[in-house]
C-alpha cells in the first residue's frame, strides 16, 4: 500500500456504540443505542432529566456493563476487556466531572498532578511543569496553591478540566460543563473546549442541558429521550424536525399546554367519595 493511500484512509471512530441496552434492577433504561463519534469531533449528548444521559456516560466509560450491545473506544472493545486493557484505555481518556470532583484535602496543583503521579514515572519537576502548563491554559496559574474550597464554581470547573487533560488524552468526556455557571463564565469555558479540540486534536464528548453551549461548540448533537436515540444531526438540522420532544428540548415549544378547566376538575375529583365535614 502506498504512502498516499495510507494517508487518505479513513480513521476509525473514536467511540462507537452499537445496540447498547442497559437496565437497573430489571428495568430497561437504555434501549438499542447506536452512534459513532468521529476523531477530533465535539459530540454533544442532550436530553431531558431522566432521559438516560448519565447512564450512557457510565457505560461508555466502562464503569457499568451493558446487558446487550457493543462499545468500542479508540478501536478496542470495552466489553469484554481485561482489567489491564481497561487500565490502558482509561489512560488515553480524560473525564471532567460536573462539579470538578477535586479532592478537598489537596491544593489545586496537587489535584492536577495526581494523574501524572499515579500513571507515569516522570520526575517531580517534570510533573510540576506539565501541571502548571495546564493551569496556564485554563487561566488558573494564580490559584495553584489554593484549596478547592477557595475556588468559585467556574474555577472549580476549569481546575477539573485541567486535571482531566493533564495527560493529553485522545478523548475527553465532560459532564455538564455549563451547569451552574453565569453566561460569561459558561462562554469562557466553551471557548476553552474549542481551543482544546483545535490545539490538541482531542475528540470531545459532552453531556449537557445547555442549548446555548451546544450551539457554540457542537459539531453534532445526539438527543436522547426515554432511553433511546431520538435524533442525531447538526443542531441546525435538529431545529427543523417536527417532533414534540425535540421541539420542547430545543425551546421551540413549551411543555406546558392549555388545560380545559372542566376536564381538569374531572381529573382532580375522579374516584373521590364524599368525605363529609
Amino acid at each position: 500500500m502506498s504512502a498516499s493511500t495510507q494517508s487518505t484512509a479513513p480513521r476509525p471512530p473514536a467511540l462507537a456504540v452499537r445496540g447498547l441496552c442497559a437496565a437497573y434492577d430489571g428495568v430497561r433504561v437504555l434501549e438499542d443505542i447506536t452512534f459513532a463519534v468521529e476523531p477530533n469531533e465535539i459530540f454533544v449528548i442532550m436530553g431531558a432529566s431522566g432521559a438516560g444521559k448519565t447512564t450512557l456516560l457510565r457505560h461508555v466509560l466502562g464503569l457499568s456493563q451493558p446487558i446487550a450491545g457493543e462499545i468500542d473506544l479508540l478501536g478496542e472493545a470495552l466489553f469484554p476487556a481485561t482489567r489491564a486493557q481497561l487500565y490502558r484505555l482509561r489512560r488515553q481518556i480524560g473525564v471532567a466531572f460536573q462539579h470538578g470532583a477535586l479532592i478537598n484535602s489537596m491544593s489545586v496543583i496537587e489535584n492536577i498532578e495526581l494523574p501524572l503521579r499515579q500513571h507515569t514515572r516522570l520526575d517531580r519537576n517534570t510533573i510540576r511543569i506539565m501541571s502548571r502548563m495546564k493551569l496556564e491554559l485554563m487561566n488558573l496559574a494564580h490559584v495553584e496553591n489554593f484549596m478547592p474550597a477557595q475556588l468559585s464554581g467556574g474555577m472549580l470547573k476549569r481546575a477539573g478540566l485541567a486535571r482531566a487533560v493533564v495527560m493529553d488524552p485522545r478523548v475527553l468526556f465532560f459532564d455538564e460543563p455549563s451547569a451552574g455557571l453565569d453566561p460569561a463564565t459558561a462562554d469562557e469555558l466553551d471557548s476553552l473546549i474549542l481551543r482544546l479540540r483545535d490545539a490538541h486534536h482531542m475528540t470531545i464528548v459532552i453531556v449537557t442541558h445547555a442549548l446555548e453551549s451546544a450551539a457554540r461548540i457542537a459539531d453534532r448533537v445526539m438527543i436522547v429521550g426515554d432511553g433511546r436515540v431520538r435524533a442525531l444531526d447538526t443542531l441546525d438540522n435538529l431545529r427543523h424536525l417536527e417532533d414534540d420532544y425535540i421541539s420542547t428540548l430545543l425551546g421551540r415549544r413549551t411543555r406546558w399546554r392549555e388545560v380545559d378547566g372542566d376536564a381538569l376538575l374531572d381529573r382532580l375529583t375522579a374516584d373521590i367519595e364524599d368525605l363529609g365535614e
